[in-house]
């Protein structure tokens, strides 16, 4: 690798480049978030004397990780990231490929990575932005603020913290990212999971308006937020675990550690989180989720892009049809969960769950009772309430939905949550772990250029969404169809 020099706000950094792809990685776009700044709004950079290295990733943000249950055999460090080291805080960063040349104006796609917003990051090798970068797109993929200190509405602080975050990332790029030969009235945003949640509340903020131009929701939609009120259920519990007043005075008196630790425990702990209408809206997935009400979302996605919000953007959102899969197969879901429990399990989360699994096939002779909570909850958590953003957005629209089965977990992993992302970056050849023996590489060439030709200029070769007519594409088949009006569509607020 040779050395290429940029200059950003703070000072001049060294890069690497392979002739091909130049790479600056670990470039700050906000000061460390330490001190009084931990639970504050992002601060600008700090200035550095002589040459900053941009040639390795630095810091993950605080986080831990839960071990997988014995006998499954995934790398986690493939769609989460190395792990987090304690000891270093300057992780508001993100990384930066652009073509090795001189050209400028170029299409800018900023990936927001998931993880349950309390894991993940910028560097998840799969996600290795230079596989746009080579195809002519300057990629850029952020760090955020994660569980306590980015997602949990404690009193006295700004609350949204991991959404102002992104918010400050996407004004670095509109001021910086042509000094990278990328054109800032040309951005598209894009994520998974926690990372397509980001999209779709950046869509509906007043904050973020003007900071992008087009927008890919993978696996997430609107639906994935509470209220203040019910959001700060999770800040009493974490404050009576680790003894403490629950208020930013209080959050402020413990270390990073010690949070991370009692977080681990509210992880586990039975919190209910249902609102008024008696739905759980992260399915128990993650305490941690944008909260509306404030001044980043004043009211719920929805309800915003149904008011008009983002109407200018153009929008591409989608969903995997076997979505569930990741959560529920590695626990033995599909084989040991019986109809009482599986009602039990679901009641939690959404009322008239007997009622639910019966769509799903319940007491039918041949359905398990586990795959009837596995298929209702993979279309009440994300295929139906993608199809609800759709429709709700006032906007050019896209829908699709990804149905290519992975043969991992003994074949029973099928086309799961984030099976799609070695697809969409064309980087096959490091996730087999997740993807099993011999994905198809033409199924991600497809897919890679469908995402590159939206960056470049809107364009997808299938009709728009429409309440009417509800056109959808199915990525795996190449198949454009009416999507079907799910029966999780009867039991959905």
């Amino acid at each position: 690798m040779d050395s290429v020099l940029a200059t950003v706000p703070g000072g001049d950094i060294r890069g690497s480049t392979d002739g091909k792809v130049a790479r600056f990685l670990g470039v700050p776009y906000a000061a460390p978030p330490t001190g009084a700044r931990r639970f504050a709004v992002p601060a600008p950079v700090e200035t550095w004397e002589g040459i900053r290295d941009a040639t390795a990733p630095g810091p993950m943000p605080p986080q831990t990780r839960a071990p997988l249950p014995p006998g499954i055999d995934l790398d986690l460090d493939l769609i989460l990231g190395p792990g987090w080291q304690p000891g270093s805080d300057d992780y508001l960063t993100l990384n930066v490929w652009r073509p090795d040349d001189d050209l400028a104006g170029r299409p800018v796609m900023v990936w927001i990575h998931g993880g349950g917003f309390i894991s993940g990051s910028k560097d998840i090798p799969i996600c290795d932005g230079a596989t746009f970068a080579r195809n002519g797109i300057v990629c850029v993929s952020i760090n955020y603020r994660l569980g306590i200190q980015g997602f949990l509405p404690i009193p006295g602080a700004p609350t949204n913290l991991g959404l102002r975050d992104q918010i400050a990332a996407l004004a670095w790029v509109r001021d910086n990212i042509g000094r990278f030969g990328g054109d800032a009235d040309n951005v598209t945003i894009f994520g998974e999971s926690a990372g397509a949640v980001s999209v779709a509340c950046l869509m509906a903020s007043p904050l973020a308006r003007g900071l992008f131009k087009r927008a890919i929701v993978q696996s997430g939609h609107g639906q994935f937020r509470r209220s203040i009120a019910t959001a700060q259920r999770v800040v009493r519990r974490l404050a009576k675990l680790l003894k403490i007043s629950p208020d930013l005075a209080g959050f402020q008196s413990v270390s990073t550690e010690e949070a991370l630790k009692a977080q681990d425990r509210v992880l586990a702990a039975s919190i209910d989180l249902r609102n008024e209408l008696g739905v759980e809206a992260a399915f128990g997935i993650s305490r941690f989720l944008p909260v509306y009400g404030d001044d980043v979302l004043p009211e719920q996605p929805d309800s915003a892009l149904l008011a008009g919000a983002s109407a200018e953007v153009d929008l591409l959102i989608g969903a995997n049809s076997e979505e569930m899969n990741a959560f529920l197969i590695p626990a033995g879901v599909r084989e040991k969960v019986g109809g009482l429990l599986a009602i039990y399990v679901l009641h939690r989360s959404f009322p008239r769950a007997r009622r639910i699994l019966k769509a799903y096939g319940l007491g039918r002779e041949g359905t398990k009772p586990g795959q009837a909570l596995i298929d209702a909850t993979t279309d009440l958590v994300f295929r139906e309430p993608a199809r609800r953003f759709a429709q709700a957005h006032r906007g050019r629209t896209h829908l699709y939905e990804f149905g290519w089965r992975s043969t991992a977990l003994g074949g029973q992993l099928g086309a799961a949550h984030a099976v799609e992302m070695p697809f969409v970056f064309d980087t096959l050849a490091g996730a087999t772990g997740m993807l099993g023996d011999h994905p198809p590489q033409a199924l991600a060439d497809t897919i890679h250029r469908l995402w590159i030709g939206f960056a470049i200029d809107g364009s997808l070769p299938w009709p728009e969404f429409g309440a009417d007519t509800r056109q959808m594409l199915r990525l795996d088949t190449g198949a454009i169809t009416a999507a079907a009006v799910l029966p999780a569509a009867a039991y959905l607020p």
